[in-house]
């Protein structure tokens, strides 16, 4: 990817917070690959070949009368990203309980200590979608439980399912770069019992799961919750994320058709999870 051509992004955000936060969401759905937090906003990538007049169309932050947004954009040559994201990719910690660090950070004190290198996959820790389905595999039980992450980003949620006792994990992404890096993260955290699989829920048919792991945005996740279904076992348990607290009406209506009962919600900065069984 030498040659690669990017285009970058440099966006002023005031105030920051959430709205940084949902910017780099809207963004990585619509296809940017990596990005940089400053102290103004938020510097994104995307390669050139990926890029279109009407990009931003589907940004609906950038409408918002909340936030003051504005943005620049030029062709850049490709850079260092690892150097990039080492510069500002801070270790988390969830519910005191489970570590998101690289392996340059101290060793911390938690139960589960996950490894990672990002690189340009989405799904840190960082993010709200990515913190809460971290709370939901902390909160429940995953010992000897097959499992799906679908839209598995860096791999971090199946690797910690595997932490967590579940075997066997499948970990799919539809991304190249996601499936790559899934599958480095899966080695880094020396992980035996999870399958990565290059693909969407085409690949489900005939797959079954006790517990799947849906973090993908509100327009996939209705357009795929039927497949979800079907491959999930009798009492199994599915969480959803990837979507505002204005699309819970929606998702919920969808669920009950398809025989779901809602256990619980969960909320972080108007981004939320839901916890359904069947």
């Amino acid at each position: 990817m030498s040659n690669t051509i990017y285009i970058g992004y440099y966006f002023k955000v005031k105030p920051l917070q959430p709205a940084v936060e949902i910017l780099i969401a809207e963004l990585g759905y619509a296809g940017f690959e990596s990005f940089v937090e400053t102290e103004e906003g938020v510097t994104a990538y995307i390669q050139q070949q990926d890029w279109h007049s009407g990009i931003l169309d589907e940004i609906h932050i950038l409408n918002s009368k909340e936030f003051d947004i504005t943005f620049t954009f030029e062709n850049i040559e490709q850079t260092n990203w690892n150097a990039e994201w080492e510069k500002n990719f801070n270790p988390i910690v969830v519910d005191d309980q489970c570590s998101v660090r690289a392996p340059f950070h101290e060793i911390p004190n938690t139960i589960y200590d996950i490894i990672i290198e990002p690189k340009m996959s989405f799904g840190t820790g960082h993010h709200e979608t990515t913190h809460m389905m971290i709370q939901y595999i902390l909160n429940n039980d995953f010992k000897e439980k097959a499992v799906l992450d679908m839209g598995c980003g860096t791999g971090v949620l199946a690797i910690l399912a595997e932490m967590k006792g579940a075997k066997p994990i499948d970990a799919i992404d539809y991304d190249n770069w996601c499936y790559i890096n899934s599958l480095e993260n899966i080695e880094r955290n020396k992980c035996e019992h999870i399958t990565v699989l290059e693909g969407d829920a085409s690949l489900l048919p005939g797959r079954f799961y006790d517990i799947i792991i849906a973090n993908i945005n509100r327009n996939i996740l209705l357009k795929d919750l039927v497949t979800y279904v079907n491959a999930l076992n009798l009492n199994g348990l599915l969480f959803l994320s990837g979507f505002y607290n204005d699309d819970i009406p929606i998702i919920k209506a969808e669920c009950i058709k398809l025989k779901l009962k809602h256990v619980e919600t969960i909320e972080r900065n108007n981004w939320v999870a839901l916890k359904f069984e069947n």
